[in-house]
């Protein structure tokens, strides 16, 4: 029988083999697809595989995460959601003016804790793509207007920006990197925008680290 032990550490590394269990499925989906098609059911493969792999990549962080969480490695008062109308009070953190408009982050899952009242706490936004070739810059974009709202600048003051939230949401970005576009110089160069990058596979880079180190990251930060 599997250790305690053994189990929490499987399930914590369990975040770097979405990208090889992701891939092992893509035949499989694009039979599927393809009778679908045949049925009148979907018209583009393509863009219905996008889709599939946007959401399975979603859905299974959020399963490994609370996996996680009943072994022990996540601590019980940290929650994960991918509605963000299930985040009491998130609108006020995720909300920037600029003048009378607002900005607002690319949000794919929420990781955060909660006030007594149950409003968000403490939180973590989380921007996932598949690949960087498609609106990859623009929670990077979202988190310098941030900056830029939090502290007296002349650019602020010039497009009266504003933005006074009770507690500063952390920005982090996940990747499958289906594509290996990682290495490129202009998406080296956005990792470093945000608070965390993290990457769904077993590789070490000094600019982004492996997903199973959402755990840690989680645990100290929120």
């Amino acid at each position: 029988m599997e250790s305690k032990q053994n189990q929490k550490t499987a399930w914590r590394n369990a975040f770097d083999q979405i990208h090889d269990v992701m891939t092992k499925a893509k035949d499989d989906v694009e039979k599927m697809l393809a009778e679908r098609k045949k049925e009148g059911k979907i018209e583009d493969i393509r863009q219905a595989m996008k889709s599939i792999a946007g959401n399975a990549f979603s859905n299974t962080i959020v399963f490994i995460f609370l996996k996680n969480k009943i072994m022990g490695n996540i601590k019980p008062d940290i929650y994960i959601t991918a509605k963000k109308s299930q985040v009491k009070n998130f609108e006020n953190i995720a909300t920037i003016y600029v003048n009378k408009e607002t900005q607002k982050p690319d949000v794919d899952l929420i990781v955060f804790t909660k006030e007594k009242d149950e409003s968000v706490k403490k939180c973590m936004i989380l921007s996932l793509k598949t690949s960087l070739r498609e609106r990859a810059g623009q929670t990077y974009k979202w988190k310098l207007l941030m900056e830029i709202a939090s502290t007296d600048n002349p650019v602020k003051k010039k497009y009266n920006i504003s933005y006074a939230p009770k507690h500063m949401p952390l920005v982090a970005f996940a990747t499958v990197n289906f594509y290996d576009e990682i290495n490129q110089p202009q998406h080296r160069g956005m990792f470093k925008f945000f608070d965390k990058s993290f990457i769904a596979k077993p590789i070490n880079e000094n600019f982004i680290s492996r997903l199973s180190k959402l755990v840690d990251f989680a645990n100290e930060k929120l």
